[in-house]
């Protein structure tokens, strides 16, 4: 599933390509997505400009004039692509290859511009959605009310941290995860998060200390900056809307590492897998406390 990073990568390149662009006509190839797509709410967006797009958490959101918005989650394999007038494939996402999607079956959703340009959303297991809404609404959107705070934003600092944490008991992994405490985080980054920590997933938060905190917030943000500034992480070769490859998967010391050596390079232990709250947790045994 795409994290923060990703989505914010997803974005930049949209903004590239579509923003100030006119919607000539949309082709629905499938309404059974994670919520079933309404063809009369979709096709309102006929002949409206996209002004801006905005990411948050994990959330696509396009603003059109007259005050409508389409909000889309791309679930665990959506993906938005562009076809041109030459009828040449562009990615704009990740973890997938344009071999990949040569069958249009899993192409759901076609917004089509001036000069033929389309947009395509594909997503093969179909948990993604695309939503329609007013503008005016967007403040109390069932999707977005009770989502905690963006990681790089100031409001996510020790004192948010401390005070929310108070009289909690859970892991330090399920903590980082919840979408309520801190929003648009998920697997990867986590797994990352702790290992630069030195922090176990499986740590009780009450035992947490003041300096653990602090550092925690420090490596959130590095990280996350880092995968942004680095075209957002992929399992196969990503090119964003630039032709960039998404490289931050090369960076990664413990996501999807079993059995590898631990990349610090005083440490000659192996990175294990656990399962923690029913995902995978990956963590270097003597490294992390």
């Amino acid at each position: 599933m795409p994290e923060l990073p990703e989505v914010e990568v997803v974005k930049r390149s949209l903004e590239t390509l579509i923003v100030n662009r006119t919607i000539k006509d949309i082709e629905i190839k499938e309404t059974k997505l994670r919520y079933k797509v309404s063809k009369r709410q979709i096709r309102r967006l006929i002949g409206l400009k996209i002004l801006k797009i905005k990411r948050r958490s994990k959330y696509l959101i396009f603003i059109f004039n007259k005050g409508i918005i389409m909000i889309v989650h791309l679930g665990m394999t959506g993906k938005f692509f562009i076809v041109n007038e030459n009828k040449v494939k562009q990615k704009t996402s990740f973890y997938y290859n344009l071999e990949d999607i040569k069958n249009h079956k899993h192409n759901h959703i076609i917004f089509i511009f001036s000069k033929k340009l389309k947009l395509i959303y594909n997503d093969v297991r179909k948990f993604g959605f695309i939503k329609c809404d007013l503008l005016k609404r967007l403040g109390k959107n069932p999707h977005l009310t009770l989502l905690g705070p963006e990681p790089l934003e100031n409001i996510f600092n020790f004192s948010y941290f401390k005070k929310y944490i108070k009289g909690k008991s859970k892991t330090v992994k399920d903590l980082l995860m919840d979408q309520k405490f801190v929003s648009g985080l998920g697997n990867i980054y986590v797994n990352e998060i702790l290992f630069n920590s030195k922090i176990k997933p499986t740590r009780q938060i009450k035992k947490i200390t003041d300096k653990e905190i602090k550092k925690i917030l420090h490596i959130t943000k590095k990280i996350l900056n880092r995968a942004i500034k680095l075209g957002g992480s992929s399992i196969k070769d990503f090119l964003n809307g630039n032709g960039k490859t998404g490289s931050f998967q090369q960076y990664f010391n413990v996501y999807g590492k079993k059995g590898d050596n631990c990349s610090n390079t005083d440490c000659n232990a192996k990175i294990e897998k656990i399962v923690l709250s029913s995902r995978s947790s990956f963590l270097c045994p003597r490294c992390q406390k």
